[in-house]
């Protein structure tokens, strides 16, 4: 199966998840996508044939320039004002490095790559009308519902334990079928 095209077929099936695509395309921010739980949890509803809610909709997007908290509540009051019943968490990936202590990241692909688990580690976006995926680590864990830590999270550092806080706490085996992970 091309999880790439998969992926792009789910989201153009979904007219909220595309208005969503839509909104933030339309804040012309650079780098930006959408992606974490949001998308995660998209998918894996889809292949459980299930509808969970809406925790928040994770975008980002990469601006050295301003690195303020209160740009991106500013950005957030913009897309509340397009989609108002959504949930929506703006985080400029330029800034992000330092909650968990690492060096500065570059891009927003950087900022991906240095979320803690793989299936999470995925984003999307709406440029010019063509869907367009990124996913650092690929595809198949996030088909799979395999959930394993990303390198800055694995058993070998110190920030493993960010990771097993987060599966403990988020219990996504106990919300979806058949999701393995990895402890």
């Amino acid at each position: 199966m091309n999880y790439d095209q998969e992926l792009k077929k789910i989201i153009s099936n979904d007219e909220v998840f595309l208005s969503v695509l839509q909104a933030v395309e339309e804040l012309h921010l650079p780098d930006a996508w959408v992606c974490a739980g949001y998308l995660r949890n998209k998918i894996w509803d889809v292949l459980d044939d299930i509808s969970t809610p809406v925790n928040d909709i994770d975008v980002i997007y990469f601006d050295e320039e301003d690195t303020s908290i209160v740009i991106e509540k500013r950005l957030e009051a913009k897309l509340k004002a397009v989609l108002s019943a959504l949930p929506w968490s703006v985080k400029n990936q330029a800034r992000m490095h330092e909650k968990n202590g690492l060096p500065p990241y570059y891009s927003s692909f950087d900022g991906v790559a240095n979320f803690p688990e793989t299936p999470t580690a995925v984003a999307i976006r709406l440029l010019n009308n063509e869907l367009e995926v990124m996913a650092p680590y690929g595809l198949n864990d996030l088909f799979c519902k395999y959930v394993r830590p990303t390198p800055n999270f694995d058993e070998t550092s110190d920030l493993n334990s960010v990771y097993l806080e987060r599966v403990s706490q988020k219990s996504w085996d106990k919300i979806w079928s058949d999701v393995i992970v990895k402890r």
